[in-house]
């Protein structure tokens, strides 16, 4: 099935993708992968802009199971998404791409704080722009800044990175012959409780029309060919 193409996209990659074959932290040589791929997709004229998760390194959520107060355990996961984007910033520049880091928290030393009309202004000179610190507030996930920032800098999808080939109706590393679906309506994977995002995440991009498209990003060479319309995801938009 033809998916529609896409200009100017927001690239979701979840923290784990950075850890490359390793359990925790950051593999330079998987960061360096995916700024290679970011950078055939920007030479075949896509506008790009970026957030990244924190999960390799610090998960909020997981620290509040643990006892921790669920609003500082996710500001502790803001500060791990400025982590993976710093390092994904100096890999991107190391090949010749300009790149801004825009951090939801302020921290003028190592980043610009994050002002929609600048970001937007950045990709107008055609660089990539990584959106850090989450929303800047707890209790929103990266999933939820994604498809925030995805509106707010007017994008013609969100392009999600995971570790499966698309949507599924169960989880098809734990159940065996689970269905992965071409294509999905918003209101269906909300209803099904589907996971591809978090629903608040699911329910922005429904009611801006932005369409989400899932894939593998550890597959080398996924990101170009899904963006060309090839390649195995599924794609989520107001039409089934």
């Amino acid at each position: 099935m033809s998916r529609p193409q896409f200009n100017r996209i927001l690239l979701k990659l979840s923290g784990e993708v950075l850890m490359g074959k390793n359990q925790f932290g950051i593999d330079p040589e998987m960061v360096a992968r995916l700024a290679r791929e970011i950078a055939e997709a920007k030479e075949a004229g896509h506008e790009l802009c970026i957030v990244v998760g924190g999960g390799n390194i610090y998960r909020g959520i997981a620290g509040a199971a643990q006892g921790f107060d669920r609003a500082s355990a996710d500001y502790m996961g803001m500060l791990a998404t400025v982590m993976n984007s710093l390092a994904l910033q100096n890999a991107l520049e190391q090949i010749g791409l300009d790149t801004r880091v825009q951090s939801a928290i302020p921290m003028a030393t190592v980043c610009e704080p994050y002002i929609r009309r600048r970001a937007v202004r950045h990709m107008e000179k055609g660089r990539i722009v990584i959106f850090a610190a989450g929303t800047g507030s707890p209790y929103f996930t990266t999933d939820t800044t994604a498809a925030l920032r995805a509106a707010e800098m007017n994008c013609d999808a969100l392009f999600k990175g995971t570790s499966v080939d698309g949507v599924y109706d169960a989880d098809p590393k734990k159940v065996e012959g689970a269905k992965r679906y071409d294509s999905l309506d918003f209101n269906r994977v909300l209803a099904d409780n589907l996971r591809v995002m978090d629903a608040s995440a699911v329910a922005l991009c429904r009611d801006n029309n932005i369409p989400i498209v899932v894939f593998n990003i550890r597959d080398e060479g996924n990101l170009t060919q899904v963006l060309d319309g090839g390649g195995t995801a599924t794609i989520v938009t107001n039409e089934e």
